[in-house]
């Protein structure tokens, strides 16, 4: 059975659809990633699996549970956490406290020493041994970048959808990065990952879906995504030899 399953959904604002009609799965312990050109739909796609959107028509599943227009809070009680493309930590609190935060509206809610421990268990996990007494407002992109990550991890969550974790970053740190992502993925967190990055995101992924003004162009392993002349054109134009960040 697939962790998400995706069916007919479709969005429209003001009459111009932004998702038309897509649907995939995501098996547990895999990465999919979603990629294409800006404006594609792919972060509308993302509202509307975390509930931040409700779909005009379509189905979303976590497991058996249907979860289209559902809110964030009750999304996330499913199992689905989320970052967003622009980070945005509670700059007074320190990295513990904000990944505390995270524990607050999470599936698992540890308390006292146990809820620090936690906590402490995830800022490692992404890397952040020894930050945790940082106030977030003093940590580079790539560690604030670390911090959303680890205070959506602390909501519990078995499917993480990771909105453009690596944008911005310099190519040493989309490494780091990268390395980050596949322990988390080790961990036992099934990835749904958009990312303009496209060598990042082939190498990441156990597939690719590819939408292109709002529709699925193609779906299956990156090699042969990379390949599909639907996607070539997508991003290059007939033109083209194959697809760029």
């Amino acid at each position: 059975m697939a962790l998400l399953t995706v069916e007919g959904v479709s969005k429209a604002f003001a009459g111009v659809r932004a998702v038309r009609d897509v649907s995939f799965e995501v098996p547990a312990g895999a990465v999919l990633g979603v990629m294409g050109p800006n404006g594609s739909g792919k972060t509308t796609l993302f509202n509307l699996i975390s509930g931040a959107m409700r779909p005009d028509r379509g189905r979303i599943r976590v497991r058996d549970a249907d979860i289209a227009g559902l809110p964030p809070h009750r999304v996330c009680a499913h199992g689905i956490g989320r970052t967003f493309q622009q980070v945005r930590p509670f700059p007074g609190l320190s990295a513990l406290d904000n990944v505390l935060v995270g524990q607050l509206y999470g599936r698992r809610r540890a308390r006292g020493a146990a809820a620090v421990a936690e906590a402490e268990r995830f800022l490692a996990l992404v890397g952040l041994t020894g930050k945790a007494h940082v106030p977030s407002a003093r940590l580079t992109l790539l560690e604030r970048r670390r911090l959303e990550l680890a205070r959506s991890l602390a909501t519990g969550p078995d499917l993480l959808l990771l909105d453009e974790f690596m944008a911005g970053l310099t190519p040493s740190e989309t490494a780091d990065a990268m390395r980050v992502i596949r322990q988390v993925r080790d961990a036992g967190v099934t990835l749904l990952v958009v990312e303009h990055i496209v060598w990042a995101l082939l190498d990441l992924s156990d597939r690719i879906l590819v939408l292109s003004a709002g529709e699925k162009i193609a779906d299956g392993p990156p090699a042969a995504v990379a390949a599909d002349p639907a996607v070539v054109d997508a991003y290059l134009g007939s033109q083209g030899s194959g697809p760029r960040a």
